[in-house]
C-alpha cells in the first residue's frame, strides 16, 4: 500500500443504475461496482501474511481474515440468502462464525474470541469469498430488470459496508502491528499524508439557520437522515487541523498529568491505560516515534495527530482554551468548502454526542440494526481518514466510536466560541 491519493479510486456507489438502461447494463454496472469493491478488500489484504490475517490485537479489533469473511457473509445472508431462489450456504457453521452484530440474523460468536479460531484459515476464506462472488455474478446474470433495481438499495449497503470493512482492516493490522516489539511495515513505503496550511487560521460562521443532514436521492446511510434545519453560529473554527507539533506542547506542559484539563472518565482511562501520548507513539533514546502503515518513524511535527481518543481532543481543547465544533458546524463549514483537510486524513472528533435526527426511523428488517441500535454514549466524528477507501467519504457521514477509542485514525480541529 502507498498512500490514500495514489489508491486506486474505487467508483461511487450512489446512482448505480440510470432508467434508460436494459437490463443486461443494470447487471453489468451492478457487477462492476461489485467486483471493484471486493478487489480492493484483496488487495488490502495482499501484504499480509495467514499468521498475520489470524490476530486480534483487543477486543475491539478483528483479525484480517474475519473482516474478509465477515463481508462475505454479508453478501450471502441478505443478497443470496434472501433473494436468490436455491442457494445454498457455502458453509453451515460460517454465520454463526462472521456474524456481527445482527441478532435479527440468528446467534453469533463472541466478538472478543475472534482471534481464537485459527480455522478456517486464510486460504479458506478466500474459497469462501470466490464461491460467494461467482453466486453473486451469476445472480445478477440471471435476475430480470425489476428485481435488479428493487434491490440497488440493498446493492448500495453492501458495497458501502464493505468499504467500512476496508478502512477497518488497515487500523486493525496497524494496531497489532504496534503490539510487537520488532516493528513490521505493512507497507515500507507508507508515509503519512501532507497537511494543507493555506487561507486564514480562522473560519467565522455567523449566526444562521442551515439545513443539516443528506439531501438528495444519492446513497446515504439511515443515520444521516432526515434532513433538518437547525441553528448554527455564531462562531470561529480552525482551517487547520490540530498538528503533532502542537500536541507535543501539550505534553510537554503537562497535558496527561494535569486532572483539571480532563474530564472524570477520561482521567481514570488516561490513568488506568497510562496514556503518556497518542496512540502507536514511542519513545525511543529521548525521541517520540510513532507506529504506521510503514512501520516505526519518526513523529512528523507538521503533520496533523492521528490516533487520539474523544477524552484526549476534549483535554486538549481546555489547555488551549478552545473546544470542539458541534457536528453540525462541522457540516456547515465543511460545506461551504471553507476547511483544510475536511477528508482524507484522519477523521475529526465532534461534541456531538451520537443520537438520531430529528424524525429519524431506522430502516425495516436486520439491516434496521445497522446504525440506530448504537446511538447512544458514543461521539460523531465526521469526515474521513487516510484509510478510508475512495468513494466512501460526503459531507453528511456520521461515523461515531465511544470516547476512549483511539486506535482509528482520529484527530481534531478547534472551536473558538469567544467572537
Amino acid at each position: 500500500m502507498t498512500n490514500q491519493a495514489a489508491l486506486p479510486k474505487t467508483p461511487a456507489t450512489a446512482s448505480l443504475s440510470n432508467p434508460s438502461e436494459s437490463s443486461s447494463g443494470l447487471a453489468e454496472r451492478l457487477l462492476t461496482a461489485f467486483r471493484t469493491v471486493r478487489d480492493e478488500t484483496e488487495r488490502r489484504a495482499a501484504p499480509l501474511s495467514p499468521e498475520d490475517q489470524v490476530v486480534q490485537s483487543m477486543p475491539d479489533a478483528s483479525p484480517i481474515k474475519w473482516h474478509r469473511a465477515h463481508v462475505t457473509w454479508f453478501w450471502e445472508q441478505f443478497l443470496l440468502g434472501e433473494h436468490s431462489p436455491g442457494y445454498t450456504p457455502y458453509h453451515p457453521d460460517y454465520a454463526y462464525i462472521f456474524n456481527s452484530y445482527y441478532v435479527s440474523a440468528g446467534p453469533r460468536h463472541a466478538r472478543a474470541q475472534r482471534g481464537h479460531l485459527t480455522r478456517p484459515g486464510a486460504d479458506e476464506v478466500t474459497a469462501y469469498r470466490k464461491h460467494v462472488d461467482a453466486a453473486v455474478a451469476k445472480f445478477f446474470g440471471e435476475a430480470d430488470e425489476a428485481k435488479l433495481a428493487s434491490l440497488e438499495p440493498l446493492i448500495e449497503v453492501g458495497l458501502n459496508h464493505e468499504q467500512q470493512h476496508q478502512e477497518l482492516m488497515l487500523t486493525d493490522i496497524l494496531h497489532a502491528f504496534a503490539q510487537n516489539p520488532i516493528p513490521p511495515a505493512y507497507d515500507p513505503k507508507w508515509r503519512f499524508p501532507k497537511a494543507a496550511r493555506s487561507g486564514d487560521e480562522w473560519v467565522t460562521l455567523t449566526e444562521g439557520i442551515h439545513t443539516i443532514g443528506h439531501q438528495g436521492d444519492t446513497f446515504h446511510f439511515d443515520n444521516e437522515k432526515p434532513p433538518h434545519r437547525a441553528l448554527v453560529g455564531p462562531v470561529k473554527l480552525a482551517r487547520n487541523l490540530v498538528t503533532n507539533a502542537e500536541w507535543l506542547a501539550f505534553m510537554e506542559d503537562g497535558g496527561y498529568t494535569s486532572p483539571t484539563l480532563w474530564l472524570m472518565d477520561g482521567h481514570a482511562a488516561a490513568s488506568n491505560e497510562e496514556w503518556q501520548a497518542p496512540g502507536h507513539w514511542r519513545k525511543i533514546n529521548g525521541n517520540w516515534k510513532i507506529m504506521t502503515l510503514g512501520g516505526l518513524q519518526d513523529v512528523d511535527l507538521a503533520a496533523p495527530v492521528s490516533h487520539v481518543s474523544y477524552y484526549e481532543a476534549d483535554a486538549f481543547t481546555r489547555w488551549s482554551g478552545k473546544h470542539l465544533p458541534t457536528e453540525k458546524e462541522w457540516e456547515v463549514a465543511a460545506r461551504a468548502g471553507q476547511l483544510n483537510d475536511a477528508f482524507g486524513i484522519v477523521w475529526q472528533w465532534t461534541r456531538s454526542s451520537y443520537s438520531p435526527y430529528p424524525g429519524y426511523r431506522a430502516i425495516e428488517g436486520a439491516l434496521g440494526e445497522y446504525n440506530g441500535k448504537f446511538m447512544v454514549n458514543q461521539l460523531v466524528l465526521r469526515g474521513s481518514s487516510v484509510a478510508t477507501p475512495d468513494g466512501h467519504s460526503r459531507i453528511s457521514y456520521r461515523n461515531f466510536f465511544y470516547p476512549h477509542h483511539r486506535w482509528q485514525f482520529t484527530g481534531l480541529r478547534l472551536a473558538d466560541y469567544s467572537l
